[in-house]
């Protein structure tokens, strides 16, 4: 090896290895501060969810009477999969019916869930239609003529993949770390109610 090669090696190795490093801390830092409970709250429960997946409506349930038992927020963020056709038009939609209200959003998410089985991409906007007349609201004809809401799902989804989420749902109780873990990923559903109970009393 001559001297410029070596001289090279020299000055681009320190270089990638503090590149791969500075990705590391991003990431970190991203994990970070997403998985933290909102503003205010001392505890809550954060997934990533796919509206077409079938374990996403199963859990859907637990997360919500979980929630509602504890007094704690529920944050749910988009993470489409490639491999689902519909769940990306749903996670627009979803964002469409957020922007009416949270509440209306979150029921929205719900109904898709219950009506599953039955959603194809082809009728999804009828589903969404019938969503829409039953809460006594309206979809327009175009849902996001500008693609807010689909930069929106996407930097969900980016963010999702940043943290190295790669399965859904993927589920995390988590807190604001002062006196407890800070996050704790939920592998077990069936642990989910002992964990949010043991970092409930570490925050306390």
């Amino acid at each position: 090896m001559n001297r410029r090669r070596l001289w090279l090696l020299a000055v681009l190795l320190p270089l990638a290895i503090a590149g791969a490093v500075g990705l590391s801390l991003r990431a970190h830092a991203q994990s970070s501060s997403v998985l933290k409970p909102p503003v205010g709250a001392k505890l809550a429960i954060v997934v990533f969810e796919d509206l077409q997946c079938p374990d996403c409506a199963r859990a859907s349930q637990l997360l919500e009477q979980a929630a509602h038992t504890y007094k704690i927020p529920l944050v749910r963020h988009d993470f489409p999969l490639a491999m689902h056709p519909w769940s990306f038009d749903a996670a627009v939609l979803g964002r469409y019916f957020d922007r009416k209200s949270s509440k209306l959003g979150a029921e929205f998410r719900d109904y898709v869930f219950q009506h599953q089985a039955e959603i194809t991409k082809e009728n999804l906007r009828a589903t969404a239609e019938r969503f829409a007349q039953e809460h006594s609201t309206t979809l327009p004809f175009a849902v996001d003529p500008r693609g807010k809401l689909t930069g929106e799902v996407n930097a969900d989804k980016d963010l999702g993949t940043r943290i190295g989420i790669n399965h859904t749902p993927t589920i995390y109780v988590v807190t604001n770390g002062r006196n407890s873990q800070p996050f704790v990923e939920v592998v077990d559903r069936s642990e989910l109610f002992r964990i949010i109970d043991t970092l409930k009393a570490e925050a306390q």
